[in-house]
């Protein structure tokens, strides 16, 4: 099944901002899963065990490299979010 999930990240820093990119190219750097950042949140999109997995990783690791963060995650089980025909 393809999963769509929307994160948005809230650093408990001040300097919120090198967290937030770090957690971004986390994300990025994991294969067969789609990864699209917006001003607000960061989409991935793949089948469900590879999202849901670089999910659990990356707030493993954030939590290991930053401490404390709040994760918002939507999910959309069966929708391709990022499909262009749907735009």
């Amino acid at each position: 099944m393809i999963l769509s999930a929307e994160i948005t990240l809230y650093p408990f820093q001040e300097d919120f901002k090198p967290p937030i990119k770090a957690t971004i190219k986390r994300l990025q750097s994991f294969t067969n899963i789609t990864v699209n950042s917006f001003a607000t949140a960061t989409v991935l999109m793949g089948e469900y065990d590879l999202v849901m997995d670089a999910i659990k990783e990356t707030m493993a690791w954030s939590h290991q490299e930053f401490g404390r963060c709040v994760f918002i995650v939507k999910f959309l089980p069966g929708y391709e979010a990022l499909d262009s025909k749907d735009a």
